[in-house]
This record gives C-alpha cells, sequence and structure tokens, in this order.
C-alpha cells in the first residue's frame, strides 16, 4: 500500500522544498520523518561521524510543519526521492491555490542510516542562554575557509572526513559546548536572520533555535577545543 503524506497547504510544501534543497547541498543522502499529533518533524544530516574512530559531532538539521492528517510514522527515505514528489506535488498545484491540503506519496523506506538511529529528546531542555546571527556565521564562514584551504582537489576521503572533524568539532568562542559545526549547519540551512538564537541543553545534546528552524548537536566534549 502507497503511504501518504499531507502538509496543511502548498505554502508548508514550498518551504518544506527548500529547506531540503539546502541541505542536500551538504549531504542528499536521507531525511528522518517523524509525524505525531499534527506535526511533521523532519531531520537533515549535516555532519555525523563516519566510522568508530571518527570524531565528528552529529549535528542536525530540524524544521516542523503542520499536517493535514493525524497519521503517526517514523521513517527515514531517500532525500532525493522526497524532492521528486515535493516538484511533482507543486506540478498539480493551481497558481492561486495557498490554502488547501497538499498529498504525495512517500519513499520507500531506508534502514542503513546510523545517525537516524539517534534520536534526540522531545523535552526536558534547560535554557542555556542565546546567540546571534553574526556569531554564528563567522564561525560558518571561518570554517568554510579553513577547510577549502586544507583539502586540496583530488584528496582522499579519509583525510577530507579528518580535516573536517577538526574543523567543525571545534568550539565557537564564547559558546559553551557548541561545535563550529552548528554554526555551520544554521547557516547552510538559512536559520539565521535578525532574531536571537536560544541554546537549550538536555543530556549530551545542545539545541540551537530560531524562528527558522533548529540545529541539534550531540556533543563529544572532548572534541570542543578552544
Amino acid at each position: 500500500m502507497v503511504q501518504q503524506l499531507t502538509l496543511a497547504d502548498s505554502l508548508s510544501l514550498g518551504d518544506l522544498h527548500t529547506y531540503l534543497q539546502r541541505a542536500g547541498r551538504v549531504d542528499d543522502g536521507s531525511v528522518r520523518l517523524i509525524a505525531g499529533s499534527g506535526i511533521l518533524a523532519v531531520y537533515t544530516a549535516i555532519l555525523y561521524p563516519r566510522g568508530i574512530l571518527d570524531e565528528t559531532p552529529t549535528v542536525l538539521g530540524l524544521r516542523t510543519f503542520a499536517l493535514a492528517d493525524t497519521d503517526d510514522f517514523d521513517s527515514v527515505v531517500p532525500m532525493r526521492s522526497l524532492v521528486e514528489r515535493i516538484v511533482r506535488a507543486r506540478g498539480r498545484l493551481p497558481d492561486d491555490d495557498t490554502s488547501h491540503p497538499v498529498s504525495m506519496s512517500r519513499p520507500p523506506e531506508v534502514n542503513t542510516v546510523t545517525w537516524a538511529g539517534i534520536s534526540p529528546p522531545r523535552g526536558g531542555w534547560r535554557a542555556l542562554g542565546e546567540t546571534d546571527a553574526p556569531t554564528l556565521e563567522r564561525a560558518a564562514r571561518a570554517g568554510i575557509d579553513e577547510v577549502a584551504e586544507a583539502i586540496p582537489t583530488g584528496t582522499g576521503e579519509q583525510l577530507v572526513q579528518r580535516v573536517r572533524s577538526e574543523v567543525w568539532g571545534r568550539g565557537i568562542d564564547g559558546l559553551e559546548y557548541v561545535p563550529a559545526g552548528a554554526g555551520f549547519a544554521a547557516y547552510s540551512l538559512g536559520f539565521l536572520g535578525d532574531d536571537a538564537i536560544g541554546i537549550f541543553e538536555t543530556g549530551p545534546w545542545t539545541r540551537l533555535s530560531s524562528r527558522r528552524g533548529h540545529v541539534l548537536v550531540r556533543r563529544k566534549p572532548w572534541t570542543l577545543k578552544s
């Protein structure tokens, strides 16, 4: 049986499309969809360890969208397949229709995505303070430049991953337990604007939240070097 996904309106569909396009420029592998109580939580992986000795922090993007149905599900699907379905659904919409629910089929699930087996908690978050967009953008741009300079064209994947792990696992000055990779995620996903970014913590997780979305970090404290 074909599994359906019904968003509240075409504006939500367009926002989801934009979010996935941005995430796909970093990693277009898979996306995790969790639906419950009329809300769809969409997790994308920006950074994650590729092996046992890889100390890259797990950094996820999260945006939520209103659903027109109440079905509960938790599935990991190929990002490209989901984007293709979104494009087809947008192509079927009348130009002046922005308020009606929009349905599309969900892609078949995949079961080999390691990062998707790590679930950020939904509750118990403790506020730690705030930061701002310029601070995170500076960390992101500096890291992008450093990675580009340190990795020549044709470099092997193992060295590439080691450089990225070192750069994005490094702490941001003045922000406890927030690696530069969190700034990279917020910047890459378009989550930075004029509003303050709240910082929250629970267990090994840190969350950065703006009006545009959330960045979740499962931190390894020994990788957050000053």
